[in-house]
């Protein structure tokens, strides 16, 4: 069972990121992009990134656009610290691979999940 999901969490409120651009793209020869999706009120795409069917072993980037998100949500200035956050990763098989972003303005962290 392959599939790929992601889910933010905003660790400076302690709630989900809601409204947070995501876009995955395979890299390869060329950077092509796959999906954009915008993160809901549990902070998650409303459908996987990647289904069974179109998730092939590779190196792949998701990134977050999370300064929008921390201003309107008042916490940062003008001038934000993080602003775009792009994680590469390696698919090597067909099972479930989740990328959560645990994110504040100043800083973040992400691992594999199940």
């Amino acid at each position: 069972m392959g599939g790929l999901t992601t889910h933010v969490l905003d660790t400076a409120h302690g709630k989900p990121a809601d409204g947070i651009p995501v876009t995955l793209h395979r890299v390869g020869t060329k950077r092509e992009l796959l999906v954009s999706a915008v993160t809901n009120s549990d902070g998650r795409t409303d459908t996987p990134l990647l289904g069974d069917n179109s998730q092939v072993p590779g190196t792949y980037e998701l990134t977050f656009l999370v300064a929008d998100y921390f201003r309107q949500n008042g916490a940062i200035s003008d001038s934000a610290f993080l602003d775009e956050i792009t994680l590469r990763f390696t698919i090597s098989d067909n099972t479930h691979y989740h990328v959560p972003l645990l994110v504040s303005p100043w800083s973040y962290s992400t691992y594999r999940g199940s």
